[in-house]
């Protein structure tokens, strides 16, 4: 159970056509579990791709990323795969839902493909419940709004009981009045569960009402402070 994400000299850089971009620069940061941070800046300014990374979805150019001084990226693929399942959750702007497959068979997929010790059926039907859509467990996607679309990614996202919860950009396609009541319930996972939940956004008024406040710029961080709930 990992309860300290600590990121050193953290780079990212991409070459194309000969020509080197910086995507994230000399990035020293230490996140706390069941702490919920909030990263904002303008687009290009490398939110996702800090979270991508300390997700260990990429790997850095530079730098390192420890889990409770562990530095994860160096273990083979199929640990890093393992680790991901125990430990991370994601939640992204596009929901990813598989079209053909009911709200609980859309929670589900994380459990397919792994040996877990619990009933992986209850189990759903128990995130599906937490998240407010007991009643939508056998609708296909189609007939789900966008903000119940949201709650059943959230919903798969939590189903594996992570211990850090990463969501980017995960109110970008939801009207204001929806976008916060998905905030809401992200804010409620992390105190119930104490996760921690790191969230990416553009929405300075979401950012805010965070424990911490993260501000990034040219792929460097400005700033780092607390938000209004400290």
């Amino acid at each position: 159970m990992a309860i300290e994400i600590i990121c050193t000299e953290l780079g990212k850089s991409y070459i194309g056509d000969g020509v080197t971009t910086n995507a994230l620069q000399n990035i020293n940061l230490t996140f706390s579990k069941g702490e919920f941070t909030a990263i904002i800046g303008p687009s290009g300014s490398g939110k996702s791709t800090l979270l991508s990374l300390i997700g260990t979805l990429d790997k850095p150019t530079t730098g390192k990323i420890q889990y409770d001084g562990e530095e994860i990226m160096n273990k083979s693929k199929n640990k890093i795969a393992d680790f991901r399942f125990e430990e991370v959750g994601f939640i992204f702007q596009q929901f990813h839902l598989l079209p053909t497959l009911t709200a609980l068979e859309n929670v589900l997929t994380p459990l397919f493909a792994q040996k877990v010790a619990y009933k992986k059926h209850r189990r759903g039907e128990e995130v599906l419940e937490q998240v407010g859509l007991a009643d939508k467990m056998n609708s296909l996607p189609s007939q789900l709004s966008g903000g119940q679309q949201q709650r059943v990614a959230i919903a798969r996202a939590i189903v594996h009981k992570p211990n850090w919860l990463f969501a980017d950009e995960p109110t970008g396609n939801l009207d204001t009045e929806t976008g916060e009541r998905i905030f809401e319930l992200l804010r409620q996972l992390n105190k119930d569960k104490e996760c921690g939940v790191i969230f990416v956004t553009h929405n300075p008024k979401l950012a805010a009402k965070a424990d911490r406040m993260i501000t990034m710029k040219d792929g460097g961080v400005i700033s780092d402070q607390p938000g209004e709930s400290k």
